[in-house]
């Protein structure tokens, strides 16, 4: 059925903007919950590590998404926009659960979980489309695509900040608005891509066919390690503006806007190593931005640890710019050397097994807070930029040879 206003001949151009804009405004619903965990915890009277487990429900509920989608090849068989379309709208729908009168802890969590659950509809099935459209270029345009997922991320904050004075809620409202727009957006504007190849059937063993090729094996692990890092830095990075202020109370600080400024910066990283990769190559600069981030983890205790807010600041700016630039690179990595019938299930699954690790991260570091100073216990994030390393040395070694 033809739903849409341009043949896709002419809709080239249009397309990538298009699918930029709607991917920042549904993933506005992945911290929507993190942008108010301080009026939450007043709500429902919570404890001060609550942080951590309502980012692993949403995280949690992304995993069981993309398995399910990944199993039961749902993006490869059907119209990727569509999938994209229906996700955003019941996700947002569940984001604005929170807002319920009478719920408590465990439903509060179930929501995060279901919003979490559909985001895996909307990240990397947005990916999947790109790689329909741009074979030629993917890199850069996956740069744009990660770097609306990163914005989106932070927008939250942003929005907290500008609401101040209104109810916590009207973070929720804003955001489940967005999401609709941005999954009615993409169904209306984006017809399937040119190099979309359809799955006919159920194919329970698409999702480990990549896995078999030693391309798609190095990409993979190169990106878990990149993600034990990501979102627990995307997590903590109010709880360590948080501790900044408390140990200089003189220094006004404003944590949500600081929060959205240096998460949001990795969106112009993204597009910047997507240019940056048409010249240097993708795995090679996907690897010099793995290494910035790892030293960014090794140094953290000592860049923590100053009492200058603006060497502070200078610190987390560059951290939460090398932090995301490489992820459009993994990704354009796996969709290439992913089998073609099966690129949406093998981005998702890999989506899924990055996000699994992120949970475990995120916990880690929150058991090690009472423990050790809080300076000290982000030197441990460098464990998967290393071992990412060490996946894309591997790959090296094994095409020279």
């Amino acid at each position: 059925m033809n739903r849409l206003w341009f043949s896709a001949s002419k809709s080239m151009k249009r397309v990538l903007p298009v699918i930029v804009v709607s991917q920042f405004l549904c993933t506005s619903l992945w911290f929507a919950g993190n942008s108010v965990v301080g009026d939450l915890a007043k709500t429902f009277e919570l404890a001060p590590d609550f942080l951590a487990h309502l980012t692993s429900a949403v995280q949690f509920g992304f995993i069981a998404g993309t398995f399910l989608f990944a199993l039961f090849t749902i993006a490869d068989r059907f119209s990727p926009s569509l999938i994209f379309f229906i996700s955003a709208i019941i996700a947002s729908l569940f984001n604005l659960a929170i807002c319920l009168n009478g719920i408590h802890v465990t439903e509060l969590l179930l929501f995060r979980f279901l919003t979490g659950f559909f985001l895996a509809g909307i990240y990397p099935v947005g990916m999947k489309i790109v790689s329909d459209y741009y074979q030629q270029g993917l890199g850069r345009s996956l740069g744009f695509l990660v770097g609306a997922l990163v914005l989106g991320t932070a927008f939250p904050h942003l929005v907290k900040t500008l609401t101040t004075q209104l109810p916590w809620r009207y973070v929720v409202y804003s955001t489940s608005a967005l999401s609709a727009v941005g999954g009615l957006g993409m169904w209306l504007l984006v017809p399937d891509g040119p190099n979309r190849k359809r799955g006919q059937q159920i194919n329970f063993s698409a999702f480990v066919t990549g896995f078999k090729k030693q391309d798609f094996r190095a990409a993979a692990f190169g990106y878990f390690g990149h993600m034990w890092e990501l979102y627990t830095f995307w997590a903590f990075v109010p709880v360590i503006l948080f501790t900044f202020k408390n140990q200089n109370p003189q220094i006004e600080l404003n944590i949500p806007l600081l929060s959205f400024l240096i998460i949001g910066v990795g969106s112009l990283a993204c597009v910047f190593s997507g240019y940056v990769s048409q010249y240097l190559g993708v795995k090679r600069t996907a690897t010099i931005s793995l290494l910035l981030s790892c030293l960014c983890c090794i140094f953290s205790p000592l860049l923590l640890a100053v009492s200058s807010l603006y060497l502070l600041l200078a610190f987390l700016f560059f951290w939460g710019l090398v932090v995301i630039a490489d992820s459009p690179l993994f990704s354009t990595l796996v969709a290439q050397s992913a089998p073609a019938e099966s690129r949406a299930t093998s981005l998702t699954i890999v989506n899924c097994i990055g996000f699994s690790i992120t949970i475990i991260s995120i916990q880690f570091i929150n058991l090690l807070i009472p423990h050790f100073q809080p300076h000290t216990i982000y030197m441990v994030l460098a464990i998967g930029p290393l071992l990412g390393l060490i996946a894309l040395s591997s790959k090296s070694r094994s095409n020279h040879a």
